[in-house]
């Protein structure tokens, strides 16, 4: 069985909170025995999680260029939602729906960080097309740093459908474009809402803009044309935040 190997005091701590069932073993650096780790030995103890001590090293070899803090954590690779998750979320979901979808973002990287924003964020979940974007794998997870196991990433068949559905669902489609006329910050971000980001440097795809309902855009001051879509998403995501306050 292939492992997902998380690391550090957050990371860790959220996923034995979330999803104790996918997490296969617990390594703790000998000697850490302060309050945040003692919390984990307890939390890894109540479902029944084996414990082991190991040098710092091996915590570094599993780690990589990651900061791990004395805690590694193995589990099971997160998996994708599907369409009946995100009807089923949706149905249940009692304040106005606010959802990220991703159209055409194939870095880990970037998919790390934009779960990672939307979960600080307060979304309900993340949309993206099965084709033509990231996978969850261990390199989302450690970017994630414990969002991959808190916020919902729902790979659909059919993207523009899916639009369709929200939109039938009274859910407004925003989509983010240069050339846009609408500032992020004059649009109207509150109620049922879906941010929809591009790929970096094509943007949406032809179909996905024409199931917007509107466009907006980042004012740009300086010389580049354009934010690192997980920057963007920040951007847009803490706006409709300030707003929805």
């Amino acid at each position: 069985m292939q492992l997902d190997y998380i690391f550090g005091i957050h990371a860790v701590t959220t996923a034995l909170q979330r999803d104790a069932k996918r997490c296969r073993e617990l390594l703790v650096q000998k000697g850490r025995q302060d309050d945040k780790v003692q919390k984990i030995l307890h939390l890894a103890q109540k479902n029944g999680l084996k414990c082991t001590q190991v040098q710092r090293k091996q915590l570094d070899e599993l780690a990589g260029d990651g900061v791990h803090q004395g805690v590694v954590l193995g589990c099971e690779l997160v998996q994708a939602k599907n369409e009946q998750f995100l009807q089923a979320l949706l149905d249940r979901t009692e304040e106005p729906a606010f959802l990220l979808v991703l159209d055409g973002v194939t870095d880990p990287h970037n998919l790390g960080a934009c779960l990672r924003t939307a979960d600080a964020a307060g979304v309900h979940a993340v949309i993206a097309p099965k084709d033509k974007s990231a996978p969850l794998n261990a390199t989302v997870s450690k970017v994630a740093c414990g969002a991959a196991d808190a916020v919902p990433y729902v790979q659909v068949t059919n993207l523009a459908r899916t639009l369709k559905d929200l939109q039938q669902r009274g859910i407004w489609i925003t989509g983010t474009a240069g050339e846009a006329e609408v500032m992020v910050y004059d649009a109207d971000l509150k109620g049922p809402m879906a941010l929809v980001m591009g790929a970096e440097g094509k943007g949406l795809r032809r179909l996905t803009r024409e199931h917007c309902d509107h466009l907006i855009k980042i004012p740009m001051a300086g010389e580049v044309s354009s934010l690192n879509v997980s920057v963007a998403t920040g951007v847009c995501l803490f706006e409709a935040v300030r707003q929805r306050r």
